[in-house]
Formats: C-alpha cells, sequence, structure tokens
C-alpha cells in the first residue's frame, strides 16, 4: 500500500483550488437556490474504467468547506474500478456538498486519468524487468500528487524536483564543454550520496560516458529500438538504462524487451485524458 500524502501538504493544493472556484462571492448559485439547512446524500460513479487516484484530495475538498460532511471512500487509490462503479459516498449539507464538488472531481478526475493511464503504460511491461517511470514535465504546482497517481497506477517516480539528482542533459552538455568536461566535474564536486544522470542520443556518446565513468544512470534519448538493445549490450549492466522519448503505448512491449532498466514517459503527466467521474444525488 502506497501511503498517502499528509494533509498538511494536501491541504495547501485543495485550499487554492477552493479559493479559486469560489472566487469573491461565493457560491451564488447554491445560496440563491437550495434551502438553509437542506440535508443530501450523493455517490461519486465512474463514466468509465480505470484506477483510483485523488480520492485523499477529494475528501479533504469535502472537509475544508464543511467538517461535518461525512465522506467514506469505497474505492482506495490504487484499486481498479469499472464503468458505474461507486467509489465514494458523502452525506451532509447540501450546500456545502455542491460548494465543493467540482474541485473535488477536477483533482480525482486528474489524478484518477494518470494512474489509469500509468496502468495501461505498465500493462505493456509485463514479462519483462523495465519499470516505467514518470518524467518533470507536470502541471505547476501539482507535482507531489500527479507523481503519487504514477504510483498508483503501478509506476515510479523518477527525480522530483533539480535538487534530488545530478541529471545532465544535452543543453548541460553542450554549455559544459562535452561529456568528458561534465562528468571530470560531477566527480570533482559533487557529493558521494548524490546519484548522476546522464543524457545520451547515440552510441558512441555512450561509450564515452561507459569510458569515463563517474555515471550511475545513463539515459538514452529517442533511440530507436535496435540502438536501444545495442545500448543494453555495451552497457553490461555497468549502468542503469532508461529509454526515453517518442515513448507511446504502442512501442513500449517492444522497448521493454530491449532489458532497458526504466522508459520514462512524459505523457503520463503532460497529456493525460481526465477520468470521467460524476457526483450523483
Amino acid at each position: 500500500m502506497i501511503p498517502p500524502l499528509p494533509d498538511l501538504i494536501l491541504e495547501l493544493l485543495v485550499r487554492a483550488a477552493l479559493i479559486e472556484d469560489l472566487g469573491t462571492h461565493g457560491d451564488i448559485t447554491t445560496r440563491t437556490v437550495i434551502p438553509p439547512g437542506a440535508r443530501v446524500s450523493g455517490a461519486v460513479r465512474a463514466r468509465e474504467g480505470g484506477t483510483v487516484s485523488g480520492m485523499a484530495l477529494a475528501a479533504l475538498a469535502f472537509r475544508l468547506i464543511d467538517p461535518s460532511l461525512r465522506f467514506e471512500v469505497l474505492v482506495t487509490d490504487g484499486v481498479s474500478f469499472a464503468p458505474g462503479d461507486t467509489l465514494a459516498r458523502i452525506t451532509g449539507d447540501a450546500a456545502a456538498i455542491l460548494s465543493a464538488e467540482r474541485v473535488a472531481l477536477n483533482f480525482a478526475g486528474r489524478l484518477s486519468g494518470i494512474a489509469t493511464l500509468t496502468a495501461a503504460f505498465v500493462a505493456e511491461t509485463r514479462g519483462t524487468s523495465a519499470r516505467i517511470t514518470c518524467t518533470r514535465k507536470t502541471t505547476p504546482g501539482l507535482r507531489l500528487v500527479e507523481k503519487q497517481a504514477v504510483l498508483h497506477g503501478g509506476g515510479f517516480n523518477h527525480r522530483v524536483s533539480l535538487s534530488d539528482a545530478i541529471l545532465i542533459k544535452d543543453n548541460h552538455i553542450a554549455a559544459g564543454g562535452g561529456i568528458r568536461a561534465v562528468l571530470q566535474a560531477v566527480k570533482a564536486r559533487a557529493s558521494h550520496m548524490m546519484r548522476v544522470e546522464i543524457e545520451v542520443d547515440r552510441l558512441d556518446q555512450l561509450a564515452e560516458v561507459l569510458d569515463e565513468g563517474g555515471a550511475d544512470v545513463v539515459l538514452l534519448d529517442n533511440m530507436d529500438t535496435d540502438s536501444l538493445r545495442s545500448a543494453v549490450d555495451m552497457a553490461q549492466g555497468r549502468v542503469v538504462l532508461e529509454a526515453s522519448g517518442n515513448m507511446r503505448l504502442p512501442r513500449i512491449a517492444e522497448v521493454a524487451a530491449t532489458g532497458v532498466d526504466y522508459i520514462s514517459v512524459g505523457a503520463l503527466t503532460h497529456s493525460v485524458p481526465v477520468l470521467d467521474l460524476g457526483l450523483d444525488f
């Protein structure tokens, strides 16, 4: 089971979303048409199948509007569901539920979409040792919860921020004087506790990295399948290999079969369709 992020972190995100949605005058529609004290019971239902993520944020959206609302999760984060399944139930003041509804569904729909797409990519790696991982191509401000949604879908997380690891990209190499120069700089200046990844897009560059040393992980960027297979043969397990670029779902099985250790997919977070969820009274 993947532990939930603490409310201390989530509340900042949810509170900002509620403030954005309520605007300067609150929920005018609900205040106008719903009698004070009216109570309802509702159900969060799936209009399509997928994998759940974001239930903690949905619950928090309702709780911040009205702590007395009762939100019962029936399908927990990381669990798959079918179209029509009830994911959660909500009971309490009608006005409070209506005011929090959209924010709750926005979080749950987007994060469940990420978890669902991730699960589809992971399914394509069955029978291999390859792992699906995300990237930093996330929605500004939502990276932590989007990366957790990747975990709920069975994927793995790449670095969360620029401060987590050294990842030398092509522009670093160009500005830093070449592959040997940047690797030598890392060996001279980086902490022994910091892992190092370097990006290459040609096999001769990989050979240079292997000869120089200093990298723990090599990112194989936009290589065709034959080149990926050759890279695995060249590395012989000396470094972790991560395939990246042009990683569309129909290609994942053949990439995983090359023997790479990780396949990073930006689309998990930057191009994911929102899963269709609804709240029915």
